[in-house]
């Protein structure tokens, strides 16, 4: 989708009180992240978040087998699957896609590699509501006639065709 941005950039802190920082991205700066790389068998890579200001700071341990302890205790069984991960992504609501159409286009560029690049947390599925929801400007639906049973009066709203679509 983007070409990938050589090194990553840290996190560009802005505090607004509350015990939170948050990382700034604009026109002209927005954090990245190297491409993420398999470990060696029996080590692990953790990405960790924080609200003091960290944002997927990655560190490698290695995996102890049959360890003792008296904290906690993490065991993982590699022979049994649950289930597939199809991926990872975020909602797309009218009032995240305002907040993206208002940005000036570098900013927009910016914002969206974070989210979508190999350099950002490389989303790959994104979940939009059908009509509005509760992050929506004004309620809304498709189809308001009642016993409308035949859906004639189905129709995106406005918001959907400039916003979703």
């Amino acid at each position: 989708l983007y070409p990938p941005l050589p090194g990553a950039l840290p996190c560009s802190p802005r505090d607004f009180g509350h015990g939170s920082v948050v990382c700034v991205c604009n026109a002209t700066y927005c954090d990245t992240l190297d491409p993420p790389v398999l470990p060696p068998p029996g080590s692990y890579i953790k990405y960790e978040s924080s609200k003091a200001g960290k944002r997927l700071e990655h560190s490698q341990g290695t995996f102890q087998p049959n360890a003792t302890t008296t904290g906690l205790l993490l065991t993982i069984s590699t022979s049994t699957l649950y289930q597939k991960v199809k991926g990872f992504g975020g909602s797309l609501s009218d009032s995240a896609a305002i907040n993206i159409m208002g940005l000036s286009p570098p900013a927009r560029d910016k914002l969206l590699r974070s989210y979508f690049s190999e350099c950002g947390i490389e989303y790959n599925l994104i979940r939009i509501p059908m009509a509005c929801s509760d992050f929506s400007t004004r309620p809304y639906s498709y189809d308001d006639a009642s016993d409308d049973y035949e859906l004639k009066h189905f129709k995106l709203a406005e918001e959907d065709v400039k916003m979703k679509v």
